[in-house]
């Protein structure tokens, strides 16, 4: 057989796979616990009300964004009690809680359409919650693909495009938190593979989180910048390619430094999964 036919049927013979940055983050933080989780497919984390509040004010920001009839508070209200019926009985939160939520969402679901107006000027909308599924292509062992939902693609008149990332917290997020290298690298990732997709050169997309707090007494909505520049790219990508190496290699070596994080131990700590 030929070389250029042998290539041809080790090509027809991988099997595409996908990585996520949320699984890139597992990976980052134990390789052991990516394994279990992506690769034994065991159950972690299934949610809480914060996550509940998260999911219903992503999807009011969304569906105002496409129909601007809609209410954002009656949506919110209707989403959030959605979010709290799944939640499963162990993670049933207090109904003081669940009030205190309510009401911050009320106050809170109005505010982040007109914020991007405020912080943006005149722009118009390219895309929400667009999916990218794009092959990384600097990886050659295998056939891996990029996989992410992009929440808001805006485009302003100096020909930019934005990528926006919505993220709810409680008072907002410190120095620290926003200059954390594997929280910004999440829309660094956003960015190279959103180019590949759209043809769109790197110089032309900004970056961008929008902080939805709801605890905050003012700037309840805050939209700031993270820088990505070529460099920037490469180490993250870079790290992506190590993790997948480690991952088609079958590597998952424990990382006992995440046995115990600040909201306590691992979930599978002492277990039969992880002794």
């Amino acid at each position: 057989m030929q070389a250029s036919q042998t290539n041809e049927l080790q090509k027809e013979n991988k099997i595409t796979e996908h990585i996520s940055f949320s699984e890139l983050k597992n990976w980052c933080t134990c390789p052991h616990y990516h394994k279990l989780i992506h690769k034994d497919k065991l159950a972690a984390f299934e949610g809480n009300i914060h996550t509940a509040f998260g999911t219903a004010m992503h999807s009011v920001c969304e569906s105002v964004i496409s129909n601007e009839k809609i209410s954002p508070r009656q949506l919110f209200e209707k989403l959030f009690t959605e979010e709290i019926e799944k939640l499963p009985s162990k993670a049933e939160p207090p109904e003081k809680m669940v009030k205190e939520m309510r009401t911050q969402g009320f106050q809170l679901s109005p505010l982040p359409i007109p914020a991007l107006s405020e912080h943006f000027g005149e722009f118009t909308y390219v895309s929400v919650e667009e999916k990218l599924y794009e092959p990384i292509e600097e990886f050659d062992a295998a056939d891996f693909k990029f996989k992410g939902f992009i929440d808001l693609v805006i485009k302003t008149p100096d020909n930019k495009y934005h990528i926006i990332d919505w993220k709810t917290c409680s008072w907002g997020w410190d120095s620290r938190r926003k200059n954390e290298k594997m929280t910004t690298y999440q829309l660094t990732l956003y960015k190279k593979f959103w180019a590949q997709k759209m043809g769109v050169p790197l110089d032309q997309i900004e970056t961008h989180f929008a902080l939805l707090k709801r605890t905050a007494k003012t700037n309840k909505v805050e939209i700031f910048r993270v820088t990505s520049g070529p460099q920037k790219i490469k180490n993250a990508v870079n790290l992506m390619l190590k993790a997948l190496y480690n991952i088609h290699k079958n590597i998952h070596i424990k990382n006992k430094l995440s046995c115990h994080t600040r909201f306590g131990p691992c979930e599978f700590y002492k277990t039969e999964h992880c002794p």
